[in-house]
């Protein structure tokens, strides 16, 4: 008790024992009692002390309370104590000290949670029994729990994490938080999460497949998207810390269609003023989330596939209604034009559709010049205009044919003179006095030339009209003449800013480009003002300048097609090695990758400048000065004949590339035939299997038809058994009327057949007779005439013989055909008298019978019309029947689902009473809690407190109530189960 009262705060005489002492014997209680209320009561007291001596009760205290969390599991109050102190001894969030004193030593422990977690992981168990107790639903122990493994994560992160990962269901136990009631659970659940998925991947794995991504984005729509509170933001930067630089858990967030469940974040109405500052915090998160997801550091199979599924679900026409909309904070619109730049890079689809984007003006702009005109406007803000750059930066990556179409803008056949065009804002910038204008219009023309050596040359047509009464220039000659003038017009801005732009896209353009090689060494002024600025011994922010200049000059050199005598290759070697030295070039040249702005830039596609002035190298030129800078000193250092070897090896592999051209073509003709003939083929195979479908459908009727006919013919035949006939394969008895039509048919048809082959006997006896007579006249001219001379020397008896002979051939062969005549006669006549004897006896035998059986089969015919009479009645009385179920069981179907739809109410108020119910027994146990500490306060100050013992009526009332409160819920069980 006195301990107690020493812990409390109440007066007692004699000296008061020191903080340490009070925790050593508050120890030695924990350690000692056998009573569990002792027990509970020291370790409350060590909770209480705990932020105050923070540093005595984590040293004396860790070892009792890890031996309390193993043996006293029965008891959740004392487990919740124990869990709160370890909390509190490891967490360095403590409340604010009450003078300077506790100040000055508060600020000396700052240090003492990760040692005290050191010292609390170091037994592994430790770990494994805090999940134990994270499956407790108690509020007293979970709630507790949660906080506790926070800390320890905050504070040994990769440490708890290893621990976790290696634990049995350790990651799962710690996912089911998210599934608690309770939202102060869930919502401490997500702060976990954040900490043990944090630069994890192994973790954030497992996280991800157990099904993390649909209960987050159920989180966020149950919570209001980007109208909720702090929750949102705690989902949204976990989904972050899950798909960022992980390619499995992104593969899996898209193959799981969650991409779609992302467009309603973004949808905004017409009045988009007075943002809480939770909704632009929640909306900058969304945004940054579908970075993550198409960030160009991903690999490209990977991006590209999340670009078409935001393209095919809506995403981007969300993303593009909001960089049209009007009232959207500042920093709300940079960071989505950041993110639709993103999302169109690289993507042709993606990219055709922003560029088809309008913005809603009078009249219509295209969204992309409503861009430019703020990058090339100095009033908008520095972060905007990077951002419009990316964004331009972004929809020519790899899309000719929109650079294609920016250049357009600026040729003298395209250009509206009612409508300003991108063509001419990025010319306008250009020769801007605003130097960021100046630098970010070269960068993004520089972007519109780059890798397309057509359009290259496409600028090299545009003319500029300098002043009223001069002619006009090239646009490569006013770049050249403002770089020329350097620091002679009066810039807002760096001073060298204009110069590294112009040189940049100078570099740019002539990169891989001849032609303009050769228009820009036109110009007789370009070269000395390069070897000048090369060699002059400038500061050190010149040097920068004079790289580029240097690297110009060697472009100059390695794109040459010695077209011009005066500046060929060898030429200009010459110069740079008596104006320069080759050393010298070559040291100048190595300022640019040196440079600390250049290696900021080569680290990512994003211009991303913490100010103006450090706005100098973009990422693609690094990449370009990366590629050039090699071949341009082994250029310097080449000898003629070197070159002239390089030429011929240039011209074969010209050549070489021209063959593979012309036989890709050939291969590209060939693959569209067969495409077209693979095409044919299958949709003539799909026509072949239509028509088997069909023959296989025709020959099963077909089969059908016969197996009726056969069982017709069958039940006709056991019908007529009692009636057969006279002649083999003809029942006539059961002959139904068409029967006997048939047969009469067919006498009359062989009566037909029996004339017609009378008349051809008739014709053939004719033949005969005229060919008999014919022949005794042959015979009689078979011998030789006399006179004739045996040897043949008489022309007319040769000829008079061979006649004969041929006569006598002819009258063989008619032989034969008389003999083959007669023959034919006889079988004809065979075939006549048997036609004849048999229709005499069907047409007897058909007529004797027919007449007897016409009326047996019209009494069966009147018999069966009877018995379908009554079976179309009986159909008809089915059919009414069957009309009648089929209303009562639509009636009896509405009348369910009704039921049900009452079953779920009911359902819901039941659960709705028990979680009140839960609510009120956590409240009645902590205010029996408080009364229980009251009461012993009155008792230590002396009043006087009733028992439990008199209380025991009023609970006896209390009890029946609650009895009757429980007979009420199992009536209303009982109502459900019945319904």
């Amino acid at each position: 008790m006195y301990l107690l009262r020493g812990v409390m705060g109440a007066q007692s005489a004699g000296p008061q024992p020191s903080g340490a002492e009070t925790v050593q014997k508050l120890c030695d209680r924990v350690a000692s009692s056998t009573l569990l209320d002792d027990r509970r009561d020291a370790v409350r007291a060590l909770k209480s002390l705990s932020r105050k001596y923070r540093l005595e009760v984590g040293s004396q205290a860790m070892e009792h309370l890890v031996n309390v969390l193993q043996t006293d599991r029965s008891d959740v109050e004392i487990i919740g104590y124990a869990l709160d102190t370890l909390h509190n001894i490891m967490s360095n969030e403590m409340d604010e000290p009450d003078d300077s004193e506790e100040e000055n030593s508060q600020s000396q422990t700052d240090d003492l949670g990760s040692q005290f977690t050191e010292i609390f992981i170091k037994q592994q168990e430790n770990i494994t029994l805090l999940l134990s107790y994270l499956e407790e639903f108690d509020f007293q122990v979970r709630w507790p729990g949660v906080k506790l493994v926070t800390t320890l994560l905050k504070q040994q992160g990769p440490a708890v994490q290893q621990i976790i990962l290696v634990s049995p269901m350790g990651v799962s136990r710690l996912m089911d938080l998210l599934a608690d009631s309770r939202e102060v659970i869930r919502n401490d659940g997500l702060l976990l999460l954040q900490q043990l998925t944090k630069g994890n991947a192994a973790i954030q794995k497992i996280v991800a497949f157990e099904n993390a991504f649909e209960r987050l984005l159920d989180i966020i729509t149950d919570e209001g998207n980007s109208d909720g509170g702090i929750v949102v933001e705690d989902c949204l930067i976990l989904l972050q810390y899950l798909l960022k630089n992980n390619n499995s858990n992104q593969n899996f967030f898209k193959e799981g269609s969650y991409i779609q469940r992302m467009k309603p974040w973004f949808e905004v109405g017409d009045d988009n003023t007075g943002w809480s500052a939770q909704k632009v915090t929640n909306l900058h998160l969304m945004l940054q989330l579908v970075r993550v997801l198409v960030s160009p550091m991903n690999p490209p199979g990977a991006t590209s596939s999340c670009q078409k599924s935001m393209f095919q679900c809506g995403l981007l026409q969300q993303l593009c209604t909001i960089l049209m909309a009007t009232g959207v904070p500042a920093d709300i619109l940079t960071e989505t034009i950041n993110t639709v730049s993103e999302v169109i890079r690289g993507c042709q689809i993606n990219q055709d559709y922003f560029a088809s984007v309008n913005a809603p003006s009078n009249p219509p702009r295209p969204a992309i010049v409503v861009l430019l005109m703020s990058m090339v406007n100095e009033r908008q803000p520095f972060v905007l205009r990077c951002a419009v750059l990316y964004c331009f930066q972004c929809f020519l990556y790899r899309n000719q044919k929109g650079q294609g179409e920016i250049v357009a803008t600026l040729l003298p056949s395209t250009i509206d003179a009612n409508a300003v065009s991108a063509g001419q804002l990025l010319c306008g910038g250009l020769f801007s006095v605003d130097s960021l204008s100046n630098w970010c219009a070269a960068v993004a023309l520089a972007h519109a030339l780059q890798g397309n050596a057509t359009q290259k040359e496409q600028l090299l047509r545009v003319q500029l009209a300098t002043s009223i009464g001069n002619p006009p220039v090239s646009l490569l000659q006013q770049c050249t003449n403002i770089l020329s003038q350097g620091d002679k017009i009066n810039r807002r801005g760096s001073k060298i800013q204009t110069r590294v732009g112009l040189l940049m896209l100078l570099c740019t353009w002539l990169s891989n480009c001849p032609i303009a090689v050769t228009h820009f060494l036109h110009n007789p002024s370009n070269v000395p003002f390069l070897t000048a600025q090369i060699s002059e011994n400038l500061g050190e922010e010149e040097q920068l300048v004079q790289g580029l200049c240097a690297l110009l000059l060697g472009i100059c050199i390695y794109n040459n097609d010695n077209s011009l005598e005066n500046y060929t290759k060898e030429k200009l070697k010459q110069l740079i090695e008596k104006r320069i030295g080759k050393e010298n070039f070559t040291e100048k040249l190595s300022f640019i990758p040196k440079h600390e702005l250049y290696s900021k830039a080569a680290q990512k596609p994003q211009p991303n400048f913490s100010s103006p002035d450090h706005m100098m190298f973009d990422h693609e030129f690094t990449k370009l000065v990366k590629e050039l800078e090699v071949v341009i000193i082994k250029a310097i250092y080449k000898s003629t004949e070197e070159d002239k070897k390089e030429e011929e090896v240039k011209k074969t592999l010209e050549h070489h590339d021209n063959i593979v051209t012309h036989y890709k073509n050939v291969i590209r003709e060939q693959d569209l035939q067969i495409e077209e003939l693979k095409q044919q083929v299958m949709a003539l195979n799909s026509q072949n299997e239509q028509f088997q479908v069909t023959v296989t459908q025709q020959l099963s009727q077909i089969q059908q038809h016969k197996d009726q006919y056969n069982l017709l013919k069958i039940k006709q035949g056991k019908d007529n058994q009692l009636h057969s006939s006279h002649v083999e394969g003809a029942q006539i008895n059961g002959i139904q009327s068409e029967e006997m039509i048939r047969l009469r048919e067919e006498i009359e048809e062989l009566r037909k057949e029996q004339d017609i082959l009378q008349g051809q006997l008739a014709e053939k006896d004719g033949l005969i007779a005229n060919l008999k007579s014919a022949q005794p006249e042959v015979r009689t001219e078979r011998s030789p005439p006399e006179g004739v001379p045996a040897d043949g020397s008489s022309e007319n008896a040769m000829e008079l013989y061979k006649e004969l002979e041929a006569l006598r051939s002819q009258i063989q062969a008619q032989s034969l055909e008389i003999n083959g005549l007669q023959t034919e006669r006889q079988e004809l006549l065979h075939k006549i008298e048997t036609v004849t004897a048999a229709s005499a006896l069907a047409s007897g035998d058909s007529t004797a019978v027919a007449a007897s059986k016409v009326a047996e089969l019209e009494e069966r015919l009147v018999a069966s019309l009877k018995e379908t009479n009554s079976l179309k009645d009986e159909v008809k009385t089915l059919s009414e029947e069957k009309s009648a179920l089929k209303q009562q069981v639509d009636s009896s179907n509405s009348t369910a689902a009704i039921s049900q739809n009452e079953n779920k109410k009911l359902e819901q108020m039941l659960a709705d009473s028990k979680k009140e119910q839960d609510d009120l027994l956590i409240l009645l146990a902590d205010q029996d809690q408080k009364l229980t500490a009251l009461k012993n306060k009155l008792k230590e100050l002396g009043e006087p407190v009733e028992d439990e013992d008199d209380l025991e009526s009023g609970d006896q009332g209390d009890d029946d109530v609650e009895s009757g409160d429980q007979g009420d819920e199992d009536d209303e069980k009982e109502e459900l189960e019945e319904d």
